[in-house]
């Protein structure tokens, strides 16, 4: 059985569209959350959805699978609205099951391509197997969600997502719970499955430095409304990002990536202290 994740069939020219969104706007009691955004991933493309804390980015994501009523559109490129088989979401705050394995809860991924009735097959089980394998989980199949630790749960709901086998792959603060190794090894293996495998991935990315290092393209929400989209470093400027994050950031290149740093302080010399 071969360890491919994704579907084996070529990837698509990148650019064409994997997914659109258009005009989409999500209201709560009567307050608008998500204000009329329009968006376009293209196939292997990595989206990146950055902007401060309640500015709509998880909503978004969350109206794009259907968890939340929304006006506008949302299309694969095919015309279709998206289904279980086509797009799989990490979220941000997922719930696991009490009394149930890691590769039970893996396997649930596969849910979505089983016929009425029907019982997971050899293959599905293999297709678990491969993604704990590729993020270095095969030890843990058989402990409890229960017991995990934070960072260890975030991985395991990767691992969910990555077996559903959808082309495309919705990122929600994909890893808030994860110790920096972590984080990078869970982005990278991403990135690879994008590159290699065509896999499309819009995600919503808290770490600012994270999106511009692994992101082909960056949206700025603010309000529920994009502010700037293009490239990395089209959109990480200081000015922009210290207006919309209400603080003072600076933007550094190192080694040729952008570093997203907070202003540095003016230290306040105390009264005793000599010039």
């Amino acid at each position: 059985m071969s360890s491919t994740l994704v579907a084996s069939a070529p990837p698509p020219a990148l650019g064409s569209p994997a997914l659109s969104c258009r005009d989409v706007q999500v209201s709560f009691r009567h307050q608008e959350v998500v204000c009329g955004v329009d968006l376009e991933l293209g196939n292997g493309e990595w989206l990146g959805i950055i902007g401060p804390n309640g500015a709509g980015k998880s909503t978004l994501l969350r109206s794009i699978v259907g968890l939340i009523d929304f006006d506008g559109t949302v299309d694969l490129g095919d015309g279709r609205a998206p289904g279980a088989t086509d797009v799989a979401l990490v979220p941000q705050f997922p719930e696991l099951p009490k009394g149930m394995t890691v590769a039970e809860y893996v396997l649930l991924g596969r849910t979505a391509h089983l016929g009425w009735l029907a019982r997971e097959s050899r293959a599905d089980r293999q297709i678990v197997s491969s993604v704990l394998h590729r993020l270095e989980l095969g030890e843990f199949a058989d402990r409890l969600v229960s017991t995990l630790s934070g960072g260890e749960a975030q991985q395991v709901v990767v691992a969910r997502a990555l077996a559903q086998q959808c082309p495309v792959l919705l990122l929600d603060e994909p890893t808030s719970a994860l110790d920096l190794g972590h984080q990078v090894s869970v982005l990278e293996l991403v990135d690879d499955l994008r590159r290699t495998e065509g896999l499309s991935v819009l995600a919503a990315m808290h770490d600012l430095s994270a999106a511009g290092r692994f992101a082909d393209r960056l949206i700025l929400i603010d309000h529920g409304r994009i502010v700037a989209q293009g490239c990395p470093d089209e959109v990480l400027r200081s000015d922009l990002l210290s207006a919309v994050y209400g603080t003072s950031l600076t933007v550094q290149s190192i080694d040729g990536e952008l570093v997203v740093l907070p202003a540095p302080r003016r230290r306040t010399r105390h009264p005793e202290e000599t010039p």
